[in-house]
């Protein structure tokens, strides 16, 4: 049986007395029982939010990870060995303004898929495609060209230690959400996709939503059969929006 999970991307926002502040609510939130609850900071307030946390069992990631597991010569870089070893449990992979922005590519991301692993970190690996290519009809392609990407390289078993987070990039920050059944009929095709190779890893796969999930669609959206929860953006900086979200995926 898949645990619902609920994901919050805090991106490029917070202070020190910002985030003390949304840890403090947090800690307060009542959560429902038998959903994961995570939260990804900024790389600068990761340790600050895992002990404001400490009592709780809401889990914390980080936005970003190394293409390498280990410490070295990589100026600016966080390793996800360093990651680990503060207490990170989870680790984006492939946000789409990290591919649009920053210009990672796929054999990028594949490196840091099998670094994070090896570095201790689960991978959360987003998929998405933009505007133009869902007008095109090219979203299975795409999608699956990024989720293959992965599978070509280190195989299929991997997933057993990684969640996917479908994010259409038209709705991100925008807005604009993808309906219930056009985001189960991405996480469909992702499962499907998963289970052509290998039927255990796919029905045990955790599999995201993205894309300005708010409290008032996230009951329709997490009611989706191949959908297992949510990647939270915006909405997860206000911890009353959030804790509203984490109710949605358990019930």
């Amino acid at each position: 049986m898949r645990r619902p999970m609920v994901a919050g991307n805090w991106k490029m926002h917070g202070t020190r007395a910002s985030v003390a502040e949304l840890s403090l609510n947090l800690k307060n939130l009542v959560l429902p029982s038998g959903i994961e609850v995570a939260v990804f900071p900024p790389a600068l307030f990761i340790g600050q939010v895992i002990d404001e946390l400490s009592e709780t069992e809401i889990i914390v990631g980080a936005q970003n990870s190394a293409v390498q597991p280990e410490q070295g010569a990589l100026t600016g870089e966080v390793a996800p060995s360093q990651l680990a070893e503060v207490g990170c449990k989870l680790v984006l992979i492939g946000h789409s303004e990290r591919r649009q922005i920053i210009g990672e590519t796929n054999e990028v991301l594949i490196h840091k898929f099998a670094a994070a692993q090896a570095g201790g970190l689960k991978p959360v690996l987003c998929v998405g495609e933009t505007l133009a290519e869902r007008e095109a009809g090219k979203t299975l392609e795409v999608v699956g060209r990024q989720l293959g990407s992965i599978i070509d390289a280190l195989g299929v078993a991997v997933f057993a230690n990684a969640v996917i987070a479908y994010e259409p990039v038209w709705a991100i920050g925008t807005g604009l959400t993808a309906s219930p059944q056009q985001a189960q009929d991405v996480h469909a095709a992702i499962r499907a996709q998963l289970a052509s190779l290998d039927a255990e890893v796919a029905a045990n796969m955790q599999l995201l939503y993205g894309g300005s999930v708010k409290a008032a669609n996230a009951a329709e959206l997490f009611g989706m059969p191949d959908i297992d929860g949510g990647l939270i953006g915006g909405a997860s900086l206000n911890a009353d929006e959030f804790g509203a979200i984490c109710r949605a995926a358990g019930n």
